[in-house]
């Protein structure tokens, strides 16, 4: 399995060489630099740059090493800030981006326009998946890099077992957002890239918006954090609301969200605590 570590997929000749090396029929395209607010907040340039870049020379690459099919994962995060909910793929051109993560999302947004291009000028036949917030066992637990639940999983789980009376959560709580356990998005990222062929993107997601204060009232009730709850006003919400229409892709694949939410956090917590409690390293590989 290709690894970051012997690829540098912002480099050409690496990516050359991958190509050259395993030969794929099918490349899905899931690399991503990618954080939480604060992570974007704090390297809009690096986001930028290294998500259009890898994205932009892979594409190219594989349509010049004759890829049979090319599955592009986007983000949520291309769509404008004040989009009406429920997302619709047609909207997604309409406005910037939330502007803490607009410079990940605008790369990545490029990337449909490529695919696209590349299937009208040279037939490469190239999908495009707007996965809305993913989360799940496997997650990203660093508090400096991680997103909302593993993020609030962890402070309430060590402020539990630590004995704080409080956690500090950035936001009003006001803003909302929609989430997709990682079991959905795999299997519908491989029902896309079985059935689908169309040009026009897709959102992956369960169609169920939560305020971030009730999020935090969940994860709170889950892990049995009995303490409180002090709301960082001066940190920002990001986007005021995340919620997908996802018609579309039950539409043209038959793909429908099956983890309930609730479930989906009780194995979330479930696995980060048991790396937590046999002391192995968690988020900070």
């Amino acid at each position: 399995m290709p690894h970051s570590n012997d690829f540098d997929l912002c480099n050409a000749e690496d990516v050359n060489r991958l190509l050259g090396e395993f030969h794929p029929e099918f490349i899905i395209h899931l690399a991503a630099v990618v954080g939480g607010i604060g992570a974007n907040r704090k390297h809009p340039g690096r986001f930028f740059y290294e998500n259009a870049m890898m994205g932009v020379l892979l594409i190219e690459q594989a349509r010049r090493a004759g890829v049979e099919k090319f599955v592009c994962v986007g983000t949520v995060c291309s769509y404008p800030k004040f989009t009406p909910v429920p997302f619709r793929e047609d909207d997604i051109w309409n406005g910037y981006p939330e502007e803490t993560n607009a410079p990940y999302g605008l790369a990545k947004k490029m990337l449909l326009v490529q695919l696209q291009s590349y299937r009208q000028e040279y037939g490469f036949p190239g999908i495009y998946l707007i996965p809305v917030n993913l989360y799940g066992p496997g997650d990203n637990f660093d508090l400096e890099t991680s997103h909302v639940i593993p993020a609030l999983i962890r402070k309430c789980v060590t402020a539990k077992d630590e004995g704080y009376k409080e956690i500090s959560v950035w936001g009003t709580g006001k803003a909302s957002r929609e989430f997709l356990y990682v079991d959905d998005a795999a299997r519908g990222i491989v029902m896309a890239a079985e059935q689908y062929n169309g040009s026009d993107p897709v959102n992956l997601g369960s169609g169920q918006e939560i305020t971030v204060n009730s999020l935090v009232s969940e994860i709170c009730d889950m892990t049995e954090f009995k303490g409180s709850i002090v709301w960082d006003a001066s940190k920002p919400d990001g986007q005021p609301r995340r919620c997908l229409d996802t018609s579309r892709a039950e539409r043209e694949f038959g793909f429908r969200a099956q983890i309930n939410f609730r479930e989906g956090l009780r194995r979330t917590i479930e696995w980060y605590q048991t790396q937590r409690y046999n002391s192995e390293p968690v988020g900070d590989e």
